[in-house]
């Protein structure tokens, strides 16, 4: 028997892809350019927007005779027992195959944002805890265990990372997102990458672009941002990915921008995307998102209008079920309304990918395992070390904190008996396991109330709730205040339940009008504080909150963004002091709930000043957290220098751990640039070193700071680096410099582009 060329492994991927095309007929390559959601709910209860009227109706013994695209989230959808889930999709990939031509099984993708969203598996932190931790590498090892765990069951791509930059924190997915500045996002990001495509899986980074500045932090706002904003805020973090990630996949955003949808603009999709950035990988909508052109956008006036905008624009798969690319996509390019040429663009990409994942070779086999442990205590050992990094102490003014092992402990608060406290709306448990209360969370939680009885067995501890999440009943009040009285210590452990479209208080569609804590959570701590016994405020949340309320009326503050299945653990080992806390905040908190939105990416008249009675500035800056132990930064080299605006320059400071115990401090960069043609940011993070340091043990950190970490986009639209004096700050934090370098850029004006430096490297030398 003669191999056809498509099938033979010898020859380039190109030439293989180019021979199937040419053998394939209109429908068999439309059928390469969607996927189907088996089991899809279309009531009004779903996990993605406009689900229930969105979802269309197909034979799918008749749809598969030409071929699929991608199977939709075969885990993700219901619980279902995962070496049962992989032997099901096994079947289903091998029925693919058989009912079409060529034989060719689909892409399986699923949800990943804090862990492979399937039962039973790992539910990790979320990424704004992973941005707390300042920890790049145990990130990317993060990203490889779930990538393992994704390629064992049979799938072969993985939506995420999500790397949008807040820009109102009342938007409800900030916990999806990694913070407030883009260095932080691209670094952390990035990090994810590597690990999810080292171990196979295609990467999709989403939302591309500009999401997280939807107007009035309304889910699917329009964006407002303007030019600069969107080259020099939104769009690094998705260049770093794809240049230094190789992230294979793009997800376009919802959102429209200046009156042009995301999923509908070749500028953004095309022209910047794959010629400018040279992307080669596949480009998915969000979900639903080519029928939003249609009947949210408006922007078309039917489906193969809708279809025709989105592929034009650069849209190579339509998720998450067929619609747009089916029957009136075929329709309208036998019609002459749509070229041809847009289908085969489309087609031979998402076929290269296929062929580049062993999926157009002949001895291609799914897994199909007899057992599956998604949860083994190697992946809950990395979950606890990312939780216990990424828990955030806030304040600790008069040392209440570790607490004594033998104290009097009054837990209160609605988030400390609830093991879905620790999780953010894209876990399993929160994401779906919601409409399904008769199954079991499939994983160990521990609250923060077992663990900590586990951590202080010898404290008497005592629980009330107080109040709930979201309601407004006060009536629990007595019985806190009545807990509180009789101890030495109150622990309040207060904060968001993460869910969809107003199902929770955090979480995609659970948008706020303002910072305040939800429901009657404010008044409970009100309540607590005017005992006169200490407190200390837990927070667990998917966002910041307005603290100013209670500014030096609290023990002590402890901040953990929904740390993870091994998150009471975490936040109980900082309380016992178990754990010394090392995280910083990847967003600020703000002191009072309005005013907003706000982050530290300010230029001057962002600000406070004499211009207005409102003052923006967080109670917590960027980058702050404190520690149990003190360090001490010592021999700063930072002379004043002159460098071209092509040249480098190094920077060092030694840090040294004061304490009696090991401890972690994160050295964080930033950049000051006192004039330039455009207004600036008083500040930006442009690099960062987290330090691990026994007791007494120290570290000298060099940072090689390039002049291209200075560039922006000028009024001419191009990133350009500009002579003139610059400050680079070292600090503790986005608010405290210290220590200060000066250096002035000289010669002329220089344009950079793809080739410019995304990242300040830091070497580390140990004493």
């Amino acid at each position: 028997m003669t191999t056809a060329p498509w099938r033979d492994p010898a020859l380039p991927a190109a030439a293989r892809v180019d021979d199937l095309l040419s053998r394939m007929t209109l429908e068999e390559r439309t059928a390469q350019l969607y996927g189907v959601w088996v089991g899809a709910a279309t009531d009004g209860d779903g996990v993605a927007p406009h689900q229930h009227d969105m979802t269309a109706d197909y034979d799918w013994n008749e749809l598969i005779t030409r071929g699929l695209g991608q199977l939709t989230r075969s885990f993700g959808t219901a619980p279902v027992d995962p070496a049962l889930g992989a032997r099901a999709l096994a079947l289903a990939q091998r029925r693919i195959a058989a009912a079409g031509r060529f034989g060719i099984p689909a892409v399986a993708h699923e949800e990943c944002l804090a862990g492979f969203t399937a039962w039973r598996a790992t539910a990790y932190p979320v990424p704004l805890a992973w941005g707390a931790a300042f920890d790049p590498p145990l990130v990317e090892e993060m990203g490889r265990a779930i990538g393992r765990d994704l390629r064992a069951v049979g799938v072969h791509q993985g939506l995420a990372p999500v790397l949008d930059v807040v820009r109102d924190p009342r938007w409800g997915r900030v916990e999806e997102t990694i913070g407030e500045d883009p260095y932080l996002v691209g670094t952390v990001g990035t990090a994810y990458v590597r690990g999810l495509e080292s171990a196979g899986i295609v990467a999709t980074l989403k939302h591309f672009a500009g999401y997280a500045s939807s107007a009035g932090a309304r889910n699917l706002a329009p964006v407002r941002a303007g030019t600069r904003e969107f080259a020099d805020v939104t769009l690094p973090p998705f260049e770093m990915a794809l240049r230094e990630g190789g992230a294979r996949s793009v997800m376009a955003a919802y959102t429209e921008r200046d009156g042009v949808p995301a999923s509908a603009d070749p500028e953004l999709l095309t022209r910047l995307l794959r010629e400018e950035w040279g992307f080669t990988g596949t480009v998915v909508a969000d979900y639903f998102g080519i029928g939003f052109l249609q009947t949210l956008h408006r922007v078309a006036g039917t489906p193969a209008e809708a279809a025709h905008l989105a592929l034009a624009a650069g849209i190579d798969v339509e998720l998450p079920t067929v619609k747009y690319y089916g029957e009136a996509l075929i329709a309208a390019v036998r019609a002459g309304e749509l070229p041809e040429e847009l289908v085969d663009r489309a087609a031979h990409r998402v076929l290269l990918q296929k062929c580049e994942l062993g999926l157009l070779d002949e001895d291609w086999q799914p897994p199909s395992p007899e057992s599956v442990d998604l949860d083994p205590a190697a992946n809950r050992a990395l979950a606890r070390r990312l939780a216990e990094e990424s828990v955030v102490l806030l304040d600790n003014p008069d040392g209440l904190l570790p607490l004594a092992p033998d104290t009097r402990v009054a837990v209160v608060g609605p988030r400390a008996a609830d093991a879905l406290a620790m999780l953010g709306c894209y876990s399993f448990p929160s994401h779906v396991l919601t409409h399904h209360p008769e199954v079991d969370l499939g994983i160990e939680i521990p609250t923060v109330l077992e663990s900590l009885r586990g951590e202080l067995p010898d404290a008497k501890v005592t629980f009330t709730e107080g109040c709930g999440v979201s309601d407004p009943d006060p009536s629990g009040f007595t019985e806190a205040i009545a807990r509180t009285s009789e101890a030495d210590v109150c622990v309040a452990v207060l904060g968001d339940r993460a869910g969809l479209f107003g199902r929770g208080t955090s979480g995609e569609g659970c948008d706020v009008a303002d910072l305040s804590l939800p429901g009657v959570q404010g008044e409970l701590l009100d309540a607590l504080v005017a005992t006169g016994v200490p407190v200390v405020l837990v927070l667990l949340t998917g966002r910041p909150y307005a603290l100013g309320r209670w500014h030096g009326r609290l023990g002590a503050v402890v901040q953990a963004f929904f740390p993870g299945e091994e998150g009471g653990p975490a936040v109980a080992g900082v309380l016992s002091g178990r754990v010394n806390p090392s995280g910083r905040l990847p967003v600020s908190v703000p002191r009072v709930p309005g005013g907003q939105p706000w982050t530290y990416l300010q230029p001057p008249l962002g600000l406070a000043g004499e211009v207005s009675n409102l003052d923006p500035t967080p109670l917590y800056p960027f980058g702050h957290g404190r520690s149990y132990t003190e360090f001490a930064w010592e021999d700063f080299s930072g002379p004043d220098a002159e460098i071209g605006t092509d040249g480098s320059y190094d920077l060092s400071v030694t840090v040294r751990n004061t304490g009696g115990r090991a401890g972690a401090e994160v050295v964080q960069l930033y950049l000051h640039d006192p004039v330039a043609s455009v207004t600036r940011p008083d500040v930006r993070l442009i690099g960062y070193q987290r330090l691990e340091l026994a007791a007494g043990g120290s570290a000298r950190v060099t940072f090689r700071f390039h002049a291209d970490l200075s560039a922006f986009t000028d009024r001419a639209g191009r990133r350009v680096v500009e002579p003139g004096d610059l400050e680079l700050r070292l600090g503790a934090s986005s608010g405290q410099a210290r220590e200060v370098a000066r250096v002035r850029l000289a010669g002329p004006v220089r344009e950079v582009g793809a080739e410019r430096r995304l990242r300040c490297e830091a070497d580390v030398l140990r004493n």
